[in-house]
């Protein structure tokens, strides 16, 4: 956390996690137009930043993306403000990117997050639907895994899939990738989450890759709350609280 406020504490890292946030997945060279600095200074603030986990960077090609990554700072968030007073904020968030949503175009965003567990736990936590189930409000994830092969997330014990998708690749304690089609959103494009684990030490750096999404998509903080809920679940046994009261009914990616 100590990387993190640090951080955070230079106002010129703070313009490029705001430039991110405006426009995810953008390019060193991108970064750095209009910014009264080097593209070398550019490159010494998102290094920082990625130390920080503050942004995770993903190859597209030979373009290197930087995505904002806001999982750190919504760890700071969860540990200083009350429960009651993140439902109140949490309304206030979504209405104000309602209101200031004009469009439907889609983006591809990236998280990560460190935990510490044994990669094989993690990997079974991902591909297991009787672990799925305890950390993600009672959703149960089913395939066999094999590519080609189907994947439905159902919730409790119904047989009515929330998202429906394929299995892209299967790598494991390594990548897990499928294609992901909400119930909730039948008209939006197919997107595709994926999902990758590196070992650091003792712990595991998990990343989630996931698009194209509209970019008003709840999905952003849905996902922050499955790998927060993941995290606490296997460091402590316990699913994140907000994970708990989260709807019985296909939500989507809205």
């Amino acid at each position: 956390m100590d990387d993190v406020f640090k951080a955070l504490a230079d106002p010129s890292r703070r313009a490029l996690l705001d430039r991110l946030r405006e426009h995810d997945g953008l390019t060193l060279g991108q970064l750095s137009l209009g910014l009264d600095m080097s593209r070398q200074a550019v490159s010494r603030h998102l290094a920082q930043l990625e130390a920080a986990n503050l942004i995770v960077t993903v190859w597209r090609g030979r373009e290197k993306l930087h995505h904002l990554n806001p999982i750190p700072i919504g760890e700071i968030y969860a540990r200083w403000i009350g429960q009651y007073e993140r439902h109140r904020v949490s309304a206030l968030v979504d209405l104000k990117q309602a209101l200031e949503s004009h469009d439907m175009q889609t983006e591809t965003f990236a998280y990560s997050i460190f935990i510490d567990a044994p990669i094989e736990r993690i990997w079974q936590a991902l591909t297991d639907g009787t672990f799925t189930r305890q950390f993600w409000a009672g959703r149960n994830l089913v395939s066999d895994w094999k590519p080609g092969s189907p994947v439905r997330i159902l919730i409790d014990d119904t047989e009515d899939a929330e998202v429906s998708g394929e299995v892209l690749e299967f790598k494991p304690n390594e990548r897990l990738s499928y294609t992901w089609n909400s119930a909730a959103m039948p008209d939006a494009p197919v997107s595709t989450v994926v999902f990758e684990l590196r070992s650091w030490g003792q712990s595991v750096q998990l990343t989630i890759t996931h698009g194209p999404l509209p970019v008003d998509s709840m999905a952003r903080n849905g996902w922050i709350a499955i790998l927060s809920s993941l995290k606490s679940f296997l460091e402590t046994g316990e699913p994140l609280a907000a994970t708990k009261s989260w709807p019985r009914r296909a939500t989507g990616a809205r």
